[in-house]
């Protein structure tokens, strides 16, 4: 995994050890995932189009092209290949919430 992911391997990899990785699930069939970060930050990855909204992702990914992923989302791959991933059902209005809830972040 290091060849392949460098620098993220190992901290992803720490992540789905402490089982950081979260399943958001509505009755829609909706999913998203959210990461609580090393640094007790909560990041949400969506994996059907490879993107997390870390500031790593934002730089090394989207500006420079520097890697394929973030620590992020390769633990979100990773917890779903191993089946460690938490899972959590939310409403509608409840994953909405999440999502307007990062929209603000970024505003």
């Amino acid at each position: 995994l290091k060849f392949i992911f460098g620098p993220s391997a190992v901290p992803a990899l720490d992540l789905v050890d402490q089982r950081s990785v979260t399943r958001v699930r509505s009755p829609s069939g909706r999913t998203l995932y959210q990461v609580l970060g090393s640094s007790g930050k909560l990041y949400t990855c969506y994996s059907s189009c490879h993107f997390c909204t870390c500031p790593a992702f934002g730089f090394s990914v989207l500006q420079k092209s520097e890697s394929l992923l973030c620590k992020h989302i390769l633990a979100v791959y990773l917890s779903q290949a191993m089946g460690a991933c938490q899972e959590l059902a939310v409403s509608e209005e409840q994953l909405t919430n999440i999502l307007l809830a990062e929209e603000e972040d970024e505003g």
